[in-house]
């Protein structure tokens, strides 16, 4: 059994739940790689990633590099002396730094691959209306998502369920199939499994202002699926118009509601309660929704305050 030598490599929260799951498990992790700082929000503060808001908390080495090629930093990868490396949501790696360790390097991907290569995993599942997802590791190569798999675990999508909660629930999984994968390796029993592409493979395209908006023609089903699968973050948009004022608003959480009608699509319908947009196959009631400049709020919050026109609609 060869000891375990590890460099972790990842940026979001995400990947934080399973650096800290390798931690707790007593494995050694010699470093930690994760983006460069850089400013956000309206003060344009600098911002930590949240693994590196973990190595400091936790007295791991870490690396920030800009460029990955770098020979100063290469020099110090090779420094840390490590057998292997572990990818979760970082970025594309050069093949010289995913072949440095013997080893080699695994990558955990929230999906059940070869489906869902891409950056947006876990909201596409949803968007899809997918009813399974998962985890994979594998052997990183020199594509996107496209290397020997290691193992993967499979979970349900909960008809109601967001992004967010999803994401969470694959965290759990994730950081249990990272262990299992490390087993296998410190053991020597890794068995590949090759990705066979086919021409149904779905993709997880990056999001976009364009793949957010909300197209009010599509079915109830779609709709509701697609504003699932951007709640919490980056949110389904829309416009709202109403008298002469215009509005980009964006909507977290909303119900189907399946009942035929004569308003033409888009119309927005509110009482004193509720606020319904009318669509081919029934309703969308908006539950919670935030308008231009103001926090995330429930529509019986915004009814208190805002008065909508006959005229009010969505595109």
């Amino acid at each position: 059994m060869e000891k375990l030598r590890i460099i972790f490599m990842g940026t979001p929260e995400f990947a934080v739940g399973i650096l800290d799951t390798i931690i707790k498990n007593n494995y050694e992790v010699v470093g930690v790689i994760t983006a460069a700082d850089k400013p956000a929000g309206r003060g344009q503060k600098i911002k930590y990633s949240a693994v590196k808001e973990y190595a400091l908390a936790n007295n791991l080495t870490l690396l920030q590099p800009t460029n990955l090629k770098d020979e100063s930093f290469l020099a110090e990868l090779k420094a840390l002396n490590a057998n292997l490396q572990i990818v979760v949501a970082f970025r594309m790696l050069p093949k010289v730094v995913w072949e440095m360790p013997s080893l080699g390097t695994f990558n955990l991907h929230a999906s059940l691959l070869p489906n869902y290569r891409g950056a947006a995993p876990i909201n596409w599942a949803i968007i899809n209306g997918e009813t399974k997802t998962g985890v994979t590791t594998f052997f990183i190569d020199d594509k996107i998502d496209t290397g020997a798999m290691i193992l993967n675990s499979e979970i349900a999508i909960e008809p109601e369920e967001t992004a967010g909660q999803l994401h969470d629930r694959l965290m759990h999984l994730g950081s249990s199939t990272v262990i299992e994968t490390l087993k296998v390796i410190e053991n020597g029993n890794v068995k590949t499994t090759i990705q066979e592409d086919n021409d149904d493979i779905k993709t997880a395209y990056k999001l976009n202002k364009e793949n957010c908006k909300i197209d009010w023609t599509k079915s109830g089903a779609e709709i509701n699926n697609q504003i699932r699968g951007l709640s919490p973050y980056p949110a389904s948009w829309c416009y709202l118009k109403d008298q002469n004022e215009e509005l980009n608003i964006k909507i977290y959480e909303a119900k189907l509601v399946s009942e035929s009608h004569s308003y033409e699509t888009g119309k927005l319908i509110s009482s004193k309660k509720e606020i319904k947009i009318a669509i081919k196959d029934g309703f969308i009631q908006l539950l919670s929704l935030q308008f231009p400049g103001k926090k995330r709020m429930l529509a019986s919050e915004i009814l208190n305050g805002v008065n909508f026109s006959e005229a009010a609609k969505v595109y």
